[in-house]
Parts: structure tokens; sequence; C-alpha cells
């Protein structure tokens, strides 16, 4: 696990100065090579760097390998992504240049219509492994928004996640509200995230307006009432002029009631807020399934007539079946059903 202030040392080590490091690593985010920029590198780095600077490339390289992709009919992509131990994790290239990013491998909240969350949480990407994402990314396309939604739950990796939103933001070329911290809501988010020199954008896993449903859906989530959890979201979004993102998985038969449609309007109304409606991305073997287009549309359109602004939205890639954690999972059934035959 490698951490971004563990390639500031190593940069240090080689007779590098503050704007030697800044050159360095902005020509990484930009996936350059290490050595090119306007002016030759031999002009203005220590020759010791220089003598360094292919040994860093390679270094660099290893930490995000591409594995497999997965086009899909909407614009998005779906990328398996090996790190340097053979672990993976998987990114999402968006429509309109934007990226999703995993944060961990696996994930500890066990939500129950998610294949990462049944898998369980294997181990923490260091910082620079999530960087390395959106460089993988950017060698393909370019990425002007990081999102913070994939693999894992990045209020349990706090420190290093807010360090790779940090370089994203100070030399990455992202504007900080284009990158968006997702999270199903710790106390530590609201504490931590209001302190950075770089303060994201905030999207929350509401789910439900029931404190029992939603305890059921995230069963190892924070037990924060959801009431409680939109006023920690306002002050921050008050706080800093982004509206909170509220991330809705809509499950057929389970949170698409009327009474929930009232319920968002209760919790939501007057708040610095939007909401994303998503029917839910089926994955096989699991129960859940989505609402008919019509009743999803017929919400979406009851919450803005209500004044809730509320954006229905599809899952990335859902042609190609590839919900958060299914490559992932698919690739390690593979080897088994091979094994077994």
């Amino acid at each position: 696990m490698l951490r971004i202030d563990a390639i500031r040392q190593r940069l240090r080590e080689h007779g590098a100065r503050p704007a030697h490091e800044q050159r360095v690593l902005r020509q990484w985010l930009q996936a350059s090579p290490l050595h090119a920029g306007r002016v030759p590198a031999e002009h203005c780095l220590p020759l010791a760097l220089r003598d360094d600077l292919p040994a860093l490339g390679d270094a660099l390289a290893a930490l995000a390998r591409l594995r497999s992709s997965h086009p899909a009919g909407d614009g998005a992509e779906r990328l398996l992504v090996e790190l340097g131990d053979g672990q993976s994790v998987e990114s999402v290239l968006l429509p309109r240049d934007g990226l999703c990013v995993s944060t961990q491998v696996g994930c500890a909240v066990g939500c129950v219509f998610c294949m990462t969350g049944r898998e369980g949480l294997q181990r923490q990407l260091g910082s620079a492994e999530i960087v390395a994402q959106v460089v993988l990314a950017r060698a393909r396309r370019a990425v002007r928004k990081v999102v913070f939604m994939g693999m894992g739950e990045p209020a349990h990796n706090l420190d290093n996640v807010l360090e790779a939103i940090e370089l994203l933001g100070m030399l990455g070329d992202i504007g900080h509200k284009n990158l968006v911290f997702s999270t199903v809501g710790d106390p530590r988010v609201f504490e931590r995230l209001p302190l950075g020199r770089v303060k994201p954008a905030l999207a929350l896993s509401l789910h439900s307006t029931r404190a029992d449903l939603r305890a059921q859906l995230l069963p190892r989530a924070p037990r924060i009432d959801p009431a409680e959890l939109v006023d920690c979201g306002e002050r921050y979004a008050r706080a800093t002029g982004y509206p909170i993102q509220y991330q809705w998985a809509l499950l057929e038969g389970i949170n698409d009631s009327d009474d929930e449609v009232d319920g968002i309007v209760r919790l939501l109304c007057g708040k610095y807020a939007m909401m994303n409606m998503i029917p839910y991305n089926a994955v096989e073997g699991f129960e859940f399934r989505r609402p008919s287009a019509e009743r999803a549309a017929a919400i979406a359109s009851a919450l803005n007539r209500r004044g809730i602004l509320t954006r229905l939205r599809q899952s990335a890639g859902q042609d190609v079946q590839a919900g958060c954690g299914q490559l992932r999972a698919r690739i390690a059934i593979r080897p088994i059903a091979e094994k077994a035959r």
C-alpha cells in the first residue's frame, strides 16, 4: 500500500525541491512521461532525480495496470484494475469526462444489494493507488471529474482518500466541486472534510428515510438517524457552497413507496440538496429488482413537483452487467469454476 507521502519522500531523497516535486507529480497526474514538459528535464531537475525517473516511472505504472476493459453503449467503460500485489479493483469511465474510483479492495459496510458489500473488506488502498486509477484512466481519455463511489467506503480509509483528494485538487487540474466524496455517513467525515485545503462535494447514501429499513439495507453503516444525517449534510453544504447529493438505489417493493416519497419531502424540503434516484443495477443471484421505468419516472416527477430537485440516474454500463464488484467477482469465480471441471 503506497501513499503519496512516500513518493514525495523518494523525490526529496533524490534532491527534489518543492518546485521539482510539483513538476514530477503533475506529469504523473496527466499520464505523461515523467521526463516530459515544456522545459526539458535536464534543464530543471537535479541530476540524481533525473537518473531516478525511469525507475520511479516503472514503480508508479505498477500501482495500477489494466486487466480488462468493458465498454458500454452509453459511453461508459468499466475497467478492472490490477494492483501491485495482484488484487483487483474497479474503476468506471463515465460519460462527460467523469471517473468513478475505488478506495478499498472490498467493503465492510455490507450493503445487502451490493456485490462488493457481500465480499467483505480485503484491504485498504493507499493514496497513491487511488490516484493511480485516475492516471490509468487519463491514458485512455480525458478525466475532469472524479467520484469516490467505487468499491469501498471512503470514510473507512479516510486518511488515504483525503490525501488523494488534496493531490488531485491541487495539482491534478480537477475543480474541487468535481471531486465527489461518497459515503454512507460517518461522524469523522463531517469533522475532517471541512478542515482540508481541498473541500470535495459530498454524496450521502440515504436509500431510505426509515432508520429501521436503512439499518437492514446498510447493516454495518453507522447508526445515524436519516434526519440527523441530513442535518450534518446541510451544515457541510452551507459551509462549502456545494449542494449535497443524496443517493437512493431504487429497489422494487422496498424503498419505492409513496410513504418514502413523503419522507424524502419531509427531510429535504428547503435543504441545499439534490436527490439522485438510481434504479437498481440487477446482480445475478440477488433477490432485488428495479422498479419499472414508469414507476421510477413517477417517483422522480413527484419529488420535483414537490420542490425536491431530483435526477433519475441510470447506473453506467448496465448492458455489460458490470455493477460495482461484478467484474472482480467474475474474475474471482472463473478460476474456481475452471478448477472444478
